[in-house]
């Protein structure tokens, strides 16, 4: 049981890597972003999408380690 769940988890680590590198190459078109009027470099759109999730993955906890520690103050 436990060689079969280590074949799944590197199985699904193959497909998520696979649909990660299908995704970059299908979306390189140029795309320039704006924040608050300042302009980001000119980057392909994989590249900006990827980076959002990058900040959500590293947002995300954060945020939800603070709420806690602010429940606990209460």
């Amino acid at each position: 049981m436990r060689n079969f769940r280590r074949l799944a988890f590197v199985v699904a680590a193959l497909f998520v890597a696979l649909a990660i590198i299908l995704f970059v190459l299908e979306n390189n078109q140029p795309a320039t972003l704006l924040f608050l009027g300042w302009p980001a470099p000119e980057l392909p759109v994989s590249v900006c999408v990827l980076l959002a999730l990058l900040a959500g993955m590293m947002l995300g906890p954060l945020l939800t380690w603070f709420m806690r520690g602010r429940r606990r103050l209460k």
